[in-house]
């Protein structure tokens, strides 16, 4: 994995657990030789991850909508940013260059943007690792969800293995590395739906 995407939140927590996470993934992808793309801010949990890979010499790309771009919020650190024209734009670039994603605690758009990630990889658009980084038990809830999902039906045996947790990032991207992608729906038989 030569790059990946971290989705995480540009808020501020009151627990600095969440700031001092963010600061080592970055810094831990950076070590590991690997690129972070993310969403171009300078707040929060993305600031950090962004500072933490740019303090170990890591290759740090933004991409910032237009809107968010003109609001003072655009990390200008960057090694490359890029300004999209919107969120969808946004979220095909962190597919186009990445080789997978990592999400760490956030709201409602880093939300957005992980379950995009396993929706794309359930269709087939992309057969990159969907990694869930579930530090302090933050995802706990989401993964006992998703596996709610699954035992009710609606997600398929094939795809229940698309999400990759750990509680621990080293453990975390060994899993990824290791990921073998799952049949797409797309390449599936009607009788298999």
């Amino acid at each position: 994995m030569k790059r990946l995407a971290v989705y995480c939140g540009s808020a501020t927590p009151a627990d600095p657990r969440y700031i001092e996470l963010a600061r080592e993934v970055g810094a831990t992808l950076a070590q590991r030789g690997i690129g972070v793309v993310y969403g171009g801010g300078r707040l929060g949990l993305m600031g950090a991850v962004a500072g933490g890979a740019l303090d170990e010499g890591g290759e740090v790309i933004g991409i910032i909508p237009e809107a968010l771009a003109g609001s003072e919020v655009a990390n200008t650190d960057c090694t490359q940013l890029h300004t999209v024209s919107g969120m969808h734009e946004r979220k095909q670039r962190f597919t186009d260059l990445s080789d997978g994603f990592v999400t760490i605690p956030g709201g409602v758009g880093t939300m957005d943007e992980l379950w995009e990630a396993v929706s794309w990889a359930q269709l087939g658009y992309h057969t990159k690792p969907v990694g869930l980084l579930n530090a302090f038990g933050f995802y706990d809830h989401l993964i006992a969800f998703n596996r709610h999902m699954a035992e009710v039906g609606f997600v398929r045996p094939a795809h229940q293995g698309i999400i990759v947790a750990e509680t621990t990032l080293p453990a975390l991207l060994d899993r990824m590395a290791a990921y073998r992608p799952h049949t797409p729906i797309f390449r599936m038989q009607a009788s298999e739906l």
